[in-house]
């Protein structure tokens, strides 16, 4: 039975200050979060090319679509993974714990990549860093809030300092890794990873005692025996159904990645709607709620349009910066600057513009005053320049070059990042907004499932890029995501009007 703390018990447990005036505790989160994003972005980065390139070079020398596919799969798992994450720190072991086991389990996920590995053991690595990334990443941004009053005035800008943690570790990884992966191999690119996960745990022993207090320790809202009993009969039966249809797939030589990434789609779509249809058709939802929701699925059907784009960043670009771009500088700048662009360096692009852009946005709606656009609006902004930023990609496709200039790589990551920004930040406000009262953290859940929808669709649409020309995918693709922006915005007045005063 977990011990139950009151929040003073909790405040005074903790150093109040001492890190740029915010609680101590904020610190150790800070770099324990640096050092995972600095694993997951570094390894992600190069995760593609090891499993389609040559014996030869290092990789596995796979089909290309069944490469992007898996990266796409492992992107929509690691989204459905933090539901559960979230759900075994609230009922079995507290944030805290959370956090430390799910860091091991990276840790140990990405030491086995950096053994020279068959690829059982890649998808092995991979489950691991699934369920550790599952664990850490909900439970780390809890902690955060519990070192708080609801009330303090800090809490905002502890979020922020939180947050550029996470964009500093994305935006570094990606160059150290991808450097050490095109210099001396992926294995040491993995190495570093794993060694950044390796830091990210050291500081969090030897610093959570000190300056973490009691913040996280206690489970919210334990299991009882009966639900416990329950529980074990459910994952029991999950395991058995699992078993059997691996079983019956293997006997009709059906148990292939392809027919895993099928799954993987129908999750990715099922998980959301579950989640809808019962928050619409339940009982404790008021009726000015349900409009509420009715609203919300609109903006979550932009959302999941906006991130499949931008999370084909690290399948469907990264290919494209690999084997469609100009990578030798020296040919650019007519012998000036000799140096060869490794390709995993696009991926530190989007954390870099969103350090940069993020205090102009924030400041740009403040500024705005009565002229900041209504959240809907900003939705649709965001969808259509993730459309632009694809629709881009045609011109430099449309000439005779066989490779062409990373400034149009530049460009679209930049173009993304833009939508970025009016979509990611104003999504979670907006979703507690019109969250039903019973159904905050759940409506939570729905955001990001919007990622993992997103994801899941990309297992199948990044098979197709590989199938059809470049050209075509990326004219095609902007095409759909800037007429759901526009049909968000003609249907602006409908949605303002269900949202129920929540602006």
């Amino acid at each position: 039975m977990s011990q139950h703390y009151s929040k003073e018990e909790i405040l005074g447990s903790t150093p109040r200050t001492g890190f740029f005036g915010h609680p101590k505790g904020l610190s150790t989160l800070f770099f324990t979060e640096f050092w995972e994003r600095f694993s997951y972005y570094g390894m992600k980065a190069i995760l593609a090319y090891y499993i389609y390139y040559s014996v030869a070079k290092g990789g596995f020398g796979l089909d290309q679509g069944l490469a992007l596919q898996i990266v796409s799969m492992y992107g929509a798992l690691i989204y459905m993974s933090g539901i559960i994450g979230g759900w075994i720190a609230d009922r079995i072991t507290g944030t805290r714990h959370a956090l430390f086991f799910g860091g091991v389990l990276i840790m140990l996920g990405h030491i086995l990549l950096s053994l020279p590995n068959n690829f059982t053991l890649l998808l092995i690595a991979l489950l691991f860093l699934i369920i550790g990334t599952g664990l850490l990443k909900p439970n780390i941004s809890s902690t955060v809030g519990l070192l708080y009053d609801k009330n303090d005035p800090r809490l905002d800008a502890a979020f922020t300092i939180f947050y550029m943690s996470v964009n500093l570790g994305a935006l570094l990884s990606p160059l150290v890794v991808g450097w050490a992966q095109a210099n001396l191999g992926f294995h040491l690119g993995f190495a570093i990873a794993a060694v950044g996960m390796f830091f990210g745990l050291l500081t969090y022993l030897i610093t959570n005692k000190k300056n973490l207090g009691l913040a996280g320790l206690e489970v919210p809202d334990p299991l009882t025996k009966a639900e416990r009993f329950k529980m074990m009969i459910i994952v029991s039966l999950v395991i058995i159904v699992g078993v059997v249809l691996c079983f019956i797939l293997s006997i009709f030589n059906q148990l292939t990645l392809a027919s895993f990434a099928n799954l993987v789609t129908i999750l990715g779509v099922f998980l959301p709607l579950f989640y809808f249809g019962k928050l619409i058709l339940s009982k404790k939802t008021k009726d000015y709620e349900r409009k509420r929701v009715l609203a919300y699925f609109p903006l979550f059907i932009a959302s999941v349009a906006f991130w499949m784009i931008q999370e084909q960043g690290s399948t469907v670009l990264a290919q494209f910066a690999d084997t469609k771009t100009q990578l030798n500088l020296a040919k650019i700048t007519g012998g000036f600057i000799d140096f060869h662009i490794p390709p995993a360096w696009f991926q530190s692009l989007n954390p870099l513009f969103i350090v940069l852009l993020a205090p102009v946005f924030s400041m740009l709606w403040v500024k705005l005053g009565r002229y900041n656009p209504p959240t809907v609006l900003k939705f649709a902004i965001g969808v259509i320049l993730a459309g632009i930023s694809y629709l881009i990609m045609v011109i430099p496709l449309s000439a005779e070059t066989s490779l062409i200039n990373p400034f149009w790589l530049v460009a679209s990551f930049l173009i993304v990042t833009l939508g970025e920004l009016c979509i990611s930040p104003i999504g979670l406000s907006t979703t507690t907004k019109l969250a039903p009262e019973a159904f905050t953290a759940q409506m939570m859940s729905i955001w990001f499932l919007s990622n993992a929808m997103a994801q899941g669709i990309n297992t199948q649409m990044v098979h197709v890029y590989t199938v059809i020309s470049s050209n075509e995918y990326f004219l095609y693709s902007g095409v759909i995501a800037i007429a759901i922006g526009i049909l968000l915005i003609f249907t602006t007045p409908f949605i303002k009007n269900l949202m129920q005063g929540v602006k």
